[in-house]
């Protein structure tokens, strides 16, 4: 029996990660003639004709002229907000509203508005009409006309089909042509800005169809020349209509999509997007640019319905409201609405946080709890050795372990591999999620100080008179065997700087190389030992400098520095720095201020004393002198004696 033939294009697709367009076979799609499944507007600039004119300049108002068409009843009232300049109403201005049988409400802040309209105006516009009606014309000429002849000038005209929104600047350009001639496909920007419903959606199903699972498509056609990247989606659906139902957002890869929902839905979008619920910014998939290769991606995610494929042009805003329909409908329950997050959420999260860190030994994980809150209901986080738990505080997740630990692969050139898990536990069940991924090991000098020969435990304080223990390492997948220790040194200032090693070999007094552990996955580690000394009396630094070159036989170096805290453990740290003169000087000086202080105390006391202290009471003065001077004296004393004096 030969070998069987296998189509060459649908493996070569499925190798790409491309869905193969010959699936949308059997699904042709066509227009939506019966209710539409879906309600579909978006905000645009471009209106099917229009112009511009500098010919109401030299008139007494300017004068905009807009003309509604609609291919069927619009479901809600048309509304017109009209703005002015810079927040000036000084120019009156002219509004003519051609939408016949239609509703409006018209808006403005300026209250020397005029307008003229053939629209039903609701209670709640604050501008009314008490012109005259336009006349019933026939023609866009005959329209145009009327307006130059009444009020003598056309700043603006645009035609519209099918608006739900209109929003009108005012303003006139003198750059404008002399006359307001209409184009077509006319860009009526800066001066006007419309949200237009879509009536084009189109829609099909596979003729094998055996589920109800309905796809919905936005198909972004953006020309070359948009500068548009960025598009605001308003999502809304009925309760639990769209729960078999999936989202594909389609458009240029640098666009992003910012999605308000009110829906529980799947989501496939192209380019970036955000969900307003969610903080982070997610990367979204590479899809087709065509209609049968979206087609056929949804019927490659099992959905065989194509409930509504839209093509429309790039825009800042699109609203999208999906209605419930026969073939995609599903019982109503009395649950409530939840968001259903994508199912690569965590992974999405985690890999835009990027939380992990690698030295050429250790792996960090640090989370902030509340940018986990998308993912809701983590109760815990291990790696893939579930024995490395992480930390938990009220605001962090943190997790710290060796890179020859907890399962981490180091396989990968230049790369730790290793799996975060996540318990989630909701309703009394728990889950995990396992989320892969790679820890970039910087491929620099890693330079640390002990302060015992374990090597355990690093520290940034550098003790005089006691041995410090020195590791310098790092990871050279190229031919580690070539790396070399060329220098160090403990530098300090208003010192000699100490030449610790040089070419693998110790320099200088009470300095040793150690043997370093064996070097592993391209791992390369030095040791050396060494002991900081001053001379008595001398400076002692407050801090130092240990900086160390390591590199390859042709001169490739890098460079390590690391800053320590210099410690005296036999003087006081009040002093440290300063020398035996500086101490007893400074000591002097506040002896001599204290006993100059004492004598200014004694000299004030002394002359501010009472006479009849400062001389003694002679035994020949007079004994009324006497009586007297002693009553003063008892008078000063307390209350019993000076009733004794005087009986």
């Amino acid at each position: 029996m030969g070998p069987r033939s296998v189509p060459l294009l649908p493996l070569l697709l499925a190798l790409l990660g491309r869905p193969d367009p010959g699936r949308a076979e059997g699904c042709d799609l066509q227009p939506v003639t019966a209710e539409p499944p879906i309600t579909l507007s978006y905000a645009t600039s471009a209106v099917p004709r229009g112009c511009v004119s500098s010919s109401s300049m030299d008139t007494r108002h300017e004068v905009h002229v807009l003309s509604v068409k609609w291919s069927e009843v619009s479901p809600v009232p048309l509304m017109v907000t009209v703005t002015p300049q810079a927040d000036s109403c000084s120019r009156p201005a002219v509004l003519i509203l051609l939408c016949t049988h239609c509703s409006a409400t018209v808006i403005s802040p300026c209250s020397n508005l005029i307008l003229s309209t053939d629209a039903r105006l609701s209670p709640e516009s604050t501008i009314r009409a008490p012109n005259p009606k336009p006349p019933i014309v026939s023609s866009e000429g005959q329209l145009l006309a009327w307006a130059q002849a009444t009020y003598g000038g056309i700043t603006s005209y645009s035609e519209l089909q099918d608006p739900r929104r209109i929003q009108l600047h005012l303003g006139e350009d003198a750059h404008s042509p002399p006359e307001c001639i209409p184009q077509e496909n006319f860009s009526a920007i800066p001066h006007l800005e419309a949200e237009v419903f879509f009536h084009g959606v189109k829609s099909c199903s596979r003729s094998d169809a055996q589920s109800t699972r309905a796809a919905h498509i936005v198909h972004f056609l953006s020309e070359p020349s948009s500068s548009i990247t960025a598009v605001n989606l308003s999502l809304s659906c009925p309760q639990n209509s769209a729960r078999n139902q999936i989202l594909i957002l389609q458009s240029k890869a640098n666009f992003t999509w910012f999605v308000s929902p009110e829906c529980n839905i799947q989501f496939l979008v192209s380019g970036s997007y955000k969900i307003s619920i969610f903080p982070v910014l997610f990367q979204g998939h590479s899809l087709p640019d065509t209609e049968q290769g979206l087609v056929a991606t949804a019927f490659e995610k099992n959905y065989s319905v194509i409930a509504s494929y839209s093509a429309i042009p790039a825009s800042t805003h699109i609203s999208l409201q999906i209605h419930e329909h026969d073939t995609v409908k599903t019982p109503v329950t009395t649950a409530p609405v939840v968001i259903t997050q994508p199912p690569d959420l965590p992974r999405q999260v985690l890999l835009t946080l990027k939380p992990w860190k690698c030295t050429d030994e250790t792996m960090e994980i640090v989370i902030i709890r509340s940018y986990l809150e998308p993912i809701k209901d983590v109760v815990n986080i291990t790696l893939k050795d579930i024995s490395c738990q992480a930390e938990k505080n009220a605001t962090h997740f943190m997790l710290k372990s060796p890179l020859n630990h907890c399962g981490t692969s180091l396989e990968d050139r230049g790369y730790a591999n290793n799996e975060l898990i996540l318990s989630l536990a909701k309703d009394a069940v728990l889950r995990s999620v396992r989320v892969g991924f790679q820890c970039e090991i910087p491929r620099e000098l890693f330079l640390r100080l002990f302060p015992t020969s374990d090597f355990k435990a690093p520290q940034t304080e550098l003790e005089i008179n006691k041995e410090a223990f020195v590791q310098a390492s790092m990871r050279w997948m190229d031919h580690p065997a070539d790396l070399q220790l060329k220098e160090c040194w403990l530098v300090a200032s208003e010192r000699e700087p100490v030449l610790l090693v040089q070419g693998g070999e110790a320099r200088g007094a009470g300095v040793a190389v150690l043997e370093g552990p064996p070097s592993s996955h391209g791992r390369k580690v030095w040791r050396f030992r060494f002991t900081y000394t001053i001379p008595e009396g001398g400076h002692i630094p407050f801090s130092a400098i240990l900086k160390c070159k390591a590199g390859l036989q042709n001169d490739t170096i890098f460079e390590k520095v690391l800053e320590v805290r210099v410690k005296d453990a036999w003087r006081p740290l009040n002093y440290r720095g300063l020398g035996l003169a500086a101490v007893l000087g400074i000591t002097f000086g506040a002896f001599l201020i204290g006993a100059l202080l004492t004598a200014v105390l004694w000299y004030i006391y002394s002359h501010t004393r009472p006479i009849s202290k400062l001389q003694p009471v002679s035994s020949t003065a007079p004994a009324s002198e006497s009586s007297s001077t002693n009553h003063s004296i008892g008078s000063t004393q307390s209350t019993p004696c000076s009733t004794s004096s005087m009986a």
